[in-house]
Order: structure tokens, then sequence, then C-alpha cells
């Protein structure tokens, strides 16, 4: 998850101050510039939205609180979020312009789909944010099927892990014994808030293995923490030159895949992905 705090001062000069802009005119020109997109950068079509607690974050944000400090404690989960904080002394269309000129990556950033805004005098705060959207519980095995399908893709070519070249290899099969034990140590991880390969008990996954009855030759364990999609997950073991050997490794040719979710730990979802080898 990311924070990127953006400051900028337009500062007009008028003998007499024109009225500040109204807080619901702020959506409504930031969704106008919006629209139009950046240059060569893509349009973002769809309009970002108000959001009850990001109004919060950027009251907060106003207070001195820094961006993450602002959207956690107003109970907002952010995946990623900016602030953009500004005077103004004239009225819509200076507010477009300079969003347009100095802030339209963010303003028109697809993945930033909800936005607070929060007015004292004439400065304004607003923060921008891309929810945390974990999956859901009922998704599971379609979401399990999906890493597997990447994984599985990525081992049907030849492939450079770090320091280590590995050869397209044959697709990994599932296991329910493995689900079971991946979703189990997912959801201790979740619930404890801790990301590693030791289990609270002290059991490692060789042995949690042995624990559902899978007899085996060979094991391994890939984890990962915070990515709310399959395709983000199996992004991040590739690009770690350790997840990406296990992934690789012509030895493993079966595998149990899970996620559990809990938005009180640090990182809001956990996964857990065994390699093994049957004796």
């Amino acid at each position: 998850m990311s924070h990127k705090s953006i400051i900028c001062s337009a500062l007009v000069a008028f003998v007499t101050l024109a009225p500040a802009v109204a807080l619901a005119n702020v959506v409504d020109v930031t969704n106008a510039v919006r629209s139009k997109g950046c240059g060569k950068q893509s349009v973002a079509h769809r309009p970002i939205l108000a959001h009850r607690q990001l109004n919060e974050a950027a009251r907060r944000l106003s207070r001195g609180d820094s961006l993450q400090e602002a959207t956690s404690k107003s109970g907002y989960r952010a995946r990623q979020s900016a602030s953009i904080v500004f005077q103004h002394t004239d009225g819509d269309a200076a507010i477009a312009r300079m969003l347009a000129q100095r802030f339209c990556r963010i303003v028109a950033d697809p993945a930033l789909r909800e936005i607070g805004v929060y007015q004292r005098g004439d400065q304004t705060w607003m923060v921008l944010a891309a929810p945390f959207s974990p999956p859901a519980a009922d998704d599971a095995p379609a979401v399990a099927h999906r890493v597997r399908q990447l994984i599985n893709e990525a081992r049907t070519r030849g492939r450079r892990c770090g320091s280590k070249s590995f050869y397209a290899t044959r697709p990994l099969q599932q296991v329910l014994a493995l689900d079971h034990a991946a979703l189990a140590h997912a959801r201790e991880m979740a619930a404890h808030s801790y990301l590693g390969h030791q289990a609270r008990d002290g059991s490692m996954p060789a042995q949690r293995v042995m624990r559902v009855g899978y007899a085996w030759s060979a094991v391994a364990e890939n984890v990962a923490a915070g990515q709310p999609s399959a395709e983000e997950v199996v992004t991040t073991w590739l690009e770690s030159p350790g997840h990406c050997a296990n992934l690789m490794n012509p030895r493993y040719t079966e595998t149990g895949i899970a996620f559990a979710v809990d938005k009180a730990s640090a990182k809001g979802i956990y996964w857990a992905q065994l390699y093994a080898t049957p004796k």
C-alpha cells in the first residue's frame, strides 16, 4: 500500500477575495478534470466518488496528521492514496486549471476511485484513495484456481529466478489436502498479523503437510501478504528470486493454495501456497 502527499499553493492576488468554492463543487470539478485525462494518459472513465470516511481523513490531514495516519484513524483502509492541499481565491475554473496543470496524474489515476474533501477558510484538503478490496470468501475456489492457472502459465516458459535459470516444466496439480494445510496457515497469519513460514506452534510447512495426511518426498511453501488479487500475488512471487525458484522448480508436481482476510490485521490479506511431491 502506498501513500503520496502532494501539497500545492495556488494563490491568486485580488484586492477583494472571492468566496471559497463549495465543498460539493470540488468533487464535481475533480471529475470534470478526470474525465479529460492527461495528454497521452488514458482517460479515467469512472467518476471518482465522495466517501464519508475520506472526508474525515481530509479533516485529520488539515490538523497535521500524515496521510497514512489520517486514513487509518478515519477507519478507511486504503490500498493506495494521495493528497492534494491548495489555497484558492477564485472559482471552479481556476481550481480546474490548477488540478489539470499540476495534479492531473493523481486526479486521472483510475486506481483512485474515492475522494474526501475538507475546507477551512480558503484552504482545501483532498484525499484520493483506492480502497482495499480483497476477494470475498465465497470466491476462494475461483481465486485459488486463478493463482494456479497463472503459476502454471509461468511454468510453461523458461525463466531466470535471481541467479538461477529454469527450463519450462510441467503444470502443478491441485491437491485438496494441500489446500487445507495452506488455508490453516493463511488463517493463522491473518489472525495474528504476521508473515512467515513458522507457525506459532513452531511447526514448519513439512510438518503441517503431514498433519493433513499428505506423505511427501519434497515440500516447499510461498507466503505473501497485502496483495488483493491472484495476479498481484503471483507477480510478487515471480519477482522474488526465492519464491520464483519454488514456483519454477520441476521437482514439485502438486500444490495447495489459499488466502485469508482479516481487515484488522497489518496487511489485510495473507496468502499461502504449498509445493510438494508425493512419496
